[in-house]
């Protein structure tokens, strides 16, 4: 048994209880892949991530990010909410900016205001889908296949398939069929009409239980910024909506700068904090 410092944060919001949740280690060393993941699992949430000392001189943390059932070399909402974390545990940036060390190297994170903002990073994979893409993913989401608009690769780690709808209101009113979309990380966006946000994000990304709907997604967000800013499809600042039907009210900042660079915002709030007994991984009775 290993008793280490605890932060679970509640991620993209200011108001606990409203955005995505985040289980946060703040001090993973000497802990094995199989601990982490086994923790990971046991929480039950979309992530769980692990800061460690950086091997980059310019990092000024670590992290190992993890989902139920796998490892990630990077996430979005795990970015803010580690950030988040070291900050308030009395962690203090070398420079201008928070560095941040993942599995896709470094990402910086600034501050705005109350909020923190992570540089998108680059697209691993981007240009449209293939023709049968589209209408397997218009199959599995059960809306025509002209009711998708425009659509993306939108991978950044996650291997982000996206897909743009005339309204909010056909996002809000999906229901994927799991068994058609099995094994795809499927992104849905759609404009809105009024209201405080611009756009209505859903994310849905394979488990070994299925097919699960993320609460709010900063991977998928940024690389839907990226996509949409750059297609003229969106403004260079805009703010989007999701996990409206998960109860939900998670609100992420996009911006790009003049540099091209986009950043992408959210506030952050602890909800649990203390420490946690990471115990070595068992066998099922």
């Amino acid at each position: 048994m290993t008793q280490r410092p605890f932060a679970q944060v509640d991620v993209f919001t200011a108001v606990p209880y409203l955005g995505n949740p985040l289980a946060v280690v703040l001090d993973g060393s000497s802990l094995s892949t199989a601990q982490m993941q086994a923790f990971t699992d046991w929480t039950n949430l979309s992530e769980a991530t692990f800061v460690l000392p950086p091997s980059e001189e310019q990092a000024d943390y670590a992290v190992r990010i993890f989902c139920p059932g796998r490892e990630l070399p990077f996430a979005g909402h795990p970015t803010l909410g580690t950030c988040h974390a070291w900050l308030a545990a009395g962690g203090v940036p070398k420079g201008e900016y928070v560095v941040q060390e993942c599995g896709v190297g470094l990402v910086k994170i600034t501050r705005q205001g109350t909020r923190l903002a992570f540089a998108a990073p680059p697209r691993l994979r981007s240009g449209p889908l293939s023709e049968e893409d589209v209408q397997l993913i218009a199959k599995g989401l059960g809306v025509a296949r002209d009711d998708i608009l425009h659509h993306a690769w939108c991978d950044n780690g996650p291997q982000w398939r996206c897909v743009m709808l005339a309204t909010a209101e056909q996002v809000l009113g999906l229901k994927p069929d799991v068994h058609v979309l099995q094994g795809l990380e499927i992104g849905v966006v759609g404009a809105k009409s009024s209201g405080d946000t611009q756009f209505e994000v859903r994310a849905f990304f394979p488990t070994k239980n299925g097919l699960t709907e993320d609460p709010v997604t900063g991977s998928l967000n940024a690389a839907i910024g990226q996509w949409l800013i750059a297609e003229g499809l969106a403004p260079e600042n805009y703010v989007a909506s999701q996990g409206t039907c998960l109860g939900r009210a998670g609100r992420v900042h996009l911006q790009r700068d003049a540099q091209g660079q986009v950043w992408v915002g959210g506030d952050s709030v602890t909800c649990i904090q203390g420490k946690v007994q990471i115990w070595p991984p068992r066998s099922p009775l």
